[in-house]
């Protein structure tokens, strides 16, 4: 499992029975995660929540606040720093597992000259951030859904990268690559955070299992001469690590005598506790420059 210690503002304080309890710089949000199947050792702890969302049995679910909180407040990392707010779907606009990749990203970027990156199912650019801040000349983001583009504006703008050339694409993320296959544009890195299911702006249909392998076909096309990176994420279950890394030895075959392949899982560990919560998994394929 691959992990993160280098969030400042964030703490898995407790999982369990099907929860977990967070501190996002101080504000103590207790959610649903299905990961954590083990029984809670600590349900006095779960009552110290700030909001806690409930799930509907007919799908979706309602915050509950004890105090009023701020629409919005920031939590670091690093040298970065990212808007939080909890949304109507659970979620606050930041996956902290994800920080591992962040780490990634910079540390292959850093001291390397004209570096371009492609960011695509970008949601609300953690890792646009990452690499304008480690140097990258220019990001490319692209989400299909404005809102979370808007709310990656505000990340730029927090992080003082507005003279950073980062390009903001609301697209259908597959539509957006074979266009730019035709231009002939290349990159040094690409970064792909699929969803399980999801529609583009103007209602394409996107499953996981139905179109990886053509969002990685034509993504490969993009890569320039001396790429550093390719990364893919996934969320969706049912699948392994394996499954992950055979279909990224199947369309980066060209490209493994220039580097090597990994694929884990993502996770947090639990404060104080010898606790994993698994996250969804990566796979990179990675440079041996």
């Amino acid at each position: 499992m691959i992990t993160s210690s280098n969030f400042k503002d964030y703490t898995l304080l407790a999982a369990g029975d099907k929860e977990k309890l967070e501190s996002w710089n101080g504000v103590i949000l207790r959610r649903p995660d299905p990961m954590a199947i083990w029984p809670k050792d600590d349900s006095e702890l779960f009552e110290t929540y700030d909001g806690y969302y409930h799930r509907s049995s007919k799908g979706g679910g309602n915050w509950e606040f004890r105090r009023r909180l701020k629409d919005y407040w920031t939590v670091a990392f690093d040298d970065l720093i990212f808007k939080v707010s909890p949304t109507n779907f659970k979620h606050t606009g930041l996956f902290p597992e994800q920080a591992a990749n962040w780490e990634f990203v910079k540390k292959k970027i850093k001291g390397k000259k004209e570096i371009k990156v492609l960011n695509l199912f970008a949601y609300t650019g953690a890792a646009t951030m990452a690499c304008a801040k480690a140097g990258a000349v220019e990001v490319v983001h692209v989400d299909a859904a404005k809102g979370m583009v808007e709310w990656a504006k505000e990340n730029m703008y927090l992080n003082h990268l507005e003279d950073h050339k980062i390009r903001f694409i609301v697209d259908d993320c597959l539509k957006f690559i074979k266009r730019e296959n035709r231009r002939g544009h290349k990159y040094d890195g690409i970064i792909m955070d699929p969803p399980s299911y999801g529609r583009g702006p103007g209602g394409e249909l996107f499953r996981f299992e139905d179109q990886i392998n053509e969002l990685l076909k034509e993504a490969v096309k993009l890569l320039s001469d001396r790429p550093l990176f390719v990364i893919v994420n996934s969320y969706t279950t049912g699948y392994s690590a394996t499954v992950l890394n055979n279909v990224m030895s199947h369309h980066l075959k060209d490209y493994l005598k220039k580097g090597y392949i990994e694929s884990d899982e993502l996770g947090i560990k639990v404060k104080d506790k010898e606790l994993y919560l698994p996250c969804g998994l990566t796979t990179r394929w990675v440079s041996y420059d």
